[in-house]
């Protein structure tokens, strides 16, 4: 098992319930947000089967795409769609994505 991987789906299953809300809300943030996370994890699940600068690139295009996503969900929070507890509650997650990224990619 692949903890990074991992957890990135840990973060695509805790974003379920707020896709809901936000397409509710925003139909284009919501399909923004959902884009993303599955790019987190396919990133990672592509770079693993990789080597040299090539699993890089894939580990800093998750890292981008995890950055997007955080960027999205702030978004989503100012403008009301979702509660800060919601963000929070997911943030405290990808945030561990990120921190596994930062490492793989530095």
């Amino acid at each position: 098992m692949f903890d990074t991987l991992e957890i990135s789906l840990t973060v695509l299953e805790q974003l379920a319930p707020l896709e809901t809300k936000l397409r509710q809300r925003r139909k284009s943030l919501a399909d923004e947000v959902g884009r993303a996370a599955e790019s987190i994890a396919l990133n990672i699940s592509e770079a693993r089967a990789r080597a040299g600068l090539d699993r890089a690139d894939l580990f800093r295009r998750a890292a981008g795409s995890a950055s997007e996503l955080t960027t999205a969900l702030r978004i989503a929070r100012a403008r009301g769609y979702i509660t800060p507890a919601d963000f929070a509650n997911v943030d405290a997650v990808l945030d561990r994505v990120r921190a596994m990224l930062y490492r793989l990619t530095h």
